[in-house]
């Protein structure tokens, strides 16, 4: 397997850590598997349209997630299908054909009084509402609001990353450690983009996700709306 696939648009995250993480999703959907030995370091490389050293950074990152080992001499080989570490371990939407690297872009951020159809969490009646565009690869895949509790802090749009949870941790001291989904359908709301692929009322796949920090109560509440003619939700048991 090599990344003739790879094809995104702008991101956040370096060029290393793109790739190591499209690679542990394909992992993780099992078009790689244990004991798959990756195509040469200069190859692949050349695939990802990347220099050598960047893609050995990628490699390394595997490595320390423990998804490759590296024998020398031989080749890099998928070690197991266990994805943790991964800075999009808890995204559980991939393409219909598996796998598909993550990316957002952000239609707007506002603090708001929370609307009373919001699931309860935090203890603020204040939150910070992020809406997103959802892409996997280059594909738009889904429409994302989430809400943030206010008394977590406040959340900046210039320091905004491609990973939220990422984002939680590195500025607001917020470690994410648990989410509960409950997966349905839905009609596609009224502040959808036209960038998105299904139009305003039209049912599609939904998500409802609560996570919680370090702390009792749940502190963040989103709903996604996704096509399920490009995606598929997935949850793997370990």
């Amino acid at each position: 397997m090599t990344g003739r696939n790879f094809n995104i648009g702008p991101s956040s995250l370096p060029k290393y850590i793109q790739i190591s993480e499209f690679l542990a999703r394909e992992i993780a959907a099992g078009r790689l598997i244990s004991g798959t030995r990756l195509a040469p370091e200069r190859q692949m490389a050349k695939d990802f349209k990347t220099s050598v050293i960047t893609l050995r950074k990628a490699l390394k990152r595997l490595d320390d997630l423990g998804l490759l080992r590296r024998i020398h001499g031989s080749g890099n080989y998928v070690k197991q299908n266990n994805v943790t570490g991964s800075v999009y371990a808890m995204f559980r939407l991939e393409l219909i054909e598996g796998g598909g690297l993550p990316r957002a872009s952000i239609l707007d951020v506002k603090v708001k009084e929370k609307p009373k159809d919001l699931i309860p969490f935090g203890q603020s009646n204040q939150a910070t509402r992020i809406r997103r565009l959802r892409y996997l690869n280059d594909l738009v895949i889904a429409l994302e609001e989430i809400w943030i509790d206010k008394s977590v802090g406040d959340v900046r749009l210039k320091n905004i990353s491609e990973s939220l949870y990422k984002y939680y941790a590195e500025h607001l001291g917020l470690w994410i450690s648990k989410a509960e989904d409950s997966v349905s359908i839905e009609k596609v709301p009224k502040w959808a983009p036209e960038a998105f692929s299904l139009d305003e009322g039209t049912l599609t796949g939904f998500i409802e996700r609560l996570s919680w920090g370090q702390f009792k109560y749940p502190v963040e509440y989103s709903r996604t709306w996704f096509d399920t003619s490009r995606s598929r939700y997935v949850q793997r048991l370990q």
